[in-house]
């Protein structure tokens, strides 16, 4: 026993989009409530949603009238529409291939006076060397970061807060560290 598949979005919209071309006809959305399951199997709970999300896209349109909602599309609008979309995207496609061309340019640009020489390959590697004696002397100032004055008054400051909220609120040392995310291995300073 096999469960008919249901139509996918874009097929309900392209059934739809055939009624009113076939039909060249203007409806309401009772009409095509009625119609729609008919002619092309679209569900009548979903031909709203479908009719929506073609106004939305500009490929039906919609003119409320009193107080009903009339609905059309006809094959020369589809066709203008289609027009305007393939000119944007020629001309997008157009502006992708002058960038692409540009680029192409600065990329020669740039390649010129950039060929591998003995000069340029030992000035790489003594870059790299200063790079490496600078990551090597970074690592060591922060081993001596503790000795640093600024620090070395953060903490002062930082033990005289706690030794303060111990005396006038009765704190446990634990508790202030905790609340306050002071690290365990905090260590003290004389």
């Amino acid at each position: 026993m096999s469960k008919k598949k249901g139509l996918s979005a874009e097929e309900k919209r392209a059934r739809m989009m055939e009624i009113f071309f076939e039909t060249k006809d203007v409806f309401q959305l009772k009409d095509m409530e009625k119609i729609a399951p008919k002619e092309k199997g679209i569900t009548a709970m979903s031909v709203k949603e479908v009719l929506q999300s073609l106004v939305d896209d500009g490929m039906v349109d919609c003119e409320r009238i009193g107080t009903s909602n009339y609905y059309w599309a006809f094959p020369s609008k589809a066709l203008h529409t289609r027009k305007r979309k393939l000119e944007v995207l020629e001309s997008q496609l157009s502006e992708g291939n002058q960038k692409h061309a540009n680029l192409q340019k600065s990329i020669e640009k740039a390649k010129i006076g950039r060929h591998e020489t003995e000069e340029r390959t030992m000035l790489a590697k003594e870059l790299s060397s200063l790079r490496d004696q600078k990551e090597q002397l970074k690592a060591e100032v922060e081993k001596y970061k503790e000795c640093d004055p600024q620090v070395v008054e953060e903490m002062h400051n930082i033990f005289a807060v706690k030794s303060w909220a111990k005396r006038k609120f009765g704190f446990e040392e634990n508790k202030i560290d905790k609340n306050f995310g002071i690290p365990e291995d905090f260590d003290y300073i004389d």
